[in-house]
């Protein structure tokens, strides 16, 4: 039997890639790429190539029950976990962990988000099977870190201890810092990004929670006490709505002592942002990055334009911005702009829900 499992999480909104990412469909069911494959999709396939498909689970919220059957027709409907509402990512792992306990006492599981860009597909494989195998010898929480290559405020940072191997006893972790702390930590060499991706055994952080979050532990005993799994997810869905509104990160990993991180180097990055996109995309000689229809560029420098496939756009003289038009919406502003959050919600606000 194989006692290593995937989970993936796809319940976020990713209203900083508005407005192609919205609230009836983010951006985890979106193929920015044009590979014919959501970022769902290609993460799913990525770990088919891992682990068993049975041995696969995916939490997201229950509004995208439709999309996530649409996108993923072969799986299990005992392998998806469907949020009532969007609690962060603690009681949520909490809960598809009992589910996996449940049927394999002896799991081991890795968490990963569902849209992050992997540049190098078979390093990353090697570094989840030496993942595994390190969890398996040691009752630890593992995370994955990649060696910054610039300040960046857009991700988090792990403080780590030398080792002479991989895996480092994890000192710190610091979210999204201001710049002068980013650049205080990449000089000092201490640091590696916090990719979001974890891996543990079931009994490790089951423990983890029954110690740190007692509120989600409870309710999760209570649920197992009750017979039938229709029984059991009732309970919990009714009761989901009083359990800590905490991340992973912040509920168990920065509370434990037995945090460790693996240094990798896949080529990683996290498809949070346009300026994110930006980077990761093929660039013309005047660093834009041009997407869809047709455009006439006349002096344009440093933009992210990405239009409809039947549009042509005329530029001239523009320096540094974001240009989005997806059906009926249209973004423009300065590349790098972290208020896009901000725009949405004045959008819904302003002009009505429908356009989030």
């Amino acid at each position: 039997m194989n006692h290593n499992y995937c989970v993936i999480l796809a319940g976020g909104l990713g209203k900083r890639l508005w407005p192609c990412s919205r609230k009836d469909k983010p951006k985890q069911f979106i193929d920015f790429f044009g590979t014919g494959r959501s970022m769902l999709q290609q993460t799913y396939d990525r770990f088919c190539n891992i682990i068993p498909k049975e041995n696969i689970y995916v939490c997201t919220q229950e509004r995208f029950r439709d999309l996530l059957n649409e996108q993923l027709p072969e799986m299990d409907d005992k392998h998806i976990v469907y949020e009532p509402l969007g609690r962060n990512t603690a009681p949520c792992v909490a809960w598809v962990a009992h589910r996996i306990y449940d049927n394999d006492p002896n799991a081991n599981m890795i968490i990963v988000p569902s849209d992050q860009i992997i540049l190098n597909e078979t390093e990353f494989c090697k570094d989840v099977q030496r993942g595994f195998e390190f969890i398996t010898q040691n009752d630890v929480l593992l995370t994955f870190g990649i060696k910054p290559t610039r300040p960046d405020t857009r991700y988090g940072y792990i403080q780590f201890e030398e080792s002479e191997n991989n895996f480092h006893k994890v000192k710190s972790f610091t979210e999204k810092p201001e710049i002068s702390f980013a650049k205080m930590f990449v000089e000092s060499d201490e640091f590696y990004w916090n990719t979001g991706i974890f891996m543990w055994s079931v009994k490790v952080i089951i423990n983890a929670f029954n110690t740190l979050i007692p509120d989600i532990a409870t309710i999760l005993d209570e649920a197992a006490k009750l017979q039938g799994p229709d029984n059991i997810r009732k309970f919990i869905e009714e009761h989901y709505s009083t359990c800590p509104n905490l991340s992973i990160d912040y509920g168990i990993l920065e509370r434990s002592s037995n945090v460790y991180v693996m240094h990798c180097d896949f080529g990683w990055a996290d498809l949070g942002s346009w300026e994110t996109y930006h980077e990761v995309s093929t660039k013309d000689e005047q660093n834009n990055v041009f997407k869809g229809g047709k455009i006439l560029n006349y002096n344009s420098n440093n933009n992210l334009i990405i239009l409809p496939e039947n549009k042509l756009a005329v530029i001239q003289g523009l320096e540094g911005y974001t240009v989005v038009e997806h059906d009926n919406l249209l973004l423009i502003c300065k590349r790098g702009d972290a208020s896009i959050r901000k725009y949405v919600n004045d959008v819904g606000v302003e002009a009505g829900e429908e356009f989030e």
